[in-house]
């Protein structure tokens, strides 16, 4: 598919190439403790009243 400058110009979507190996990554937790401790003050804290 070949691209004009005229038409990336007028699109609204940025232009970022994403590379393919990260997809080994997709579903995989990273940081495990750091997800946890972040899911454990998130259910601690409220939002505040209006």
């Amino acid at each position: 598919m070949t691209t004009t400058i005229k038409k990336l110009n007028k699109s609204k979507l940025p232009i970022v190439p994403i590379d393919k190996k990260l997809e080994k990554y997709r579903g995989k937790v990273l940081f495990p403790g750091k997800l946890a401790k972040a899911n454990d003050i998130l259910a601690k804290s409220a939002l505040p009243k209006l």
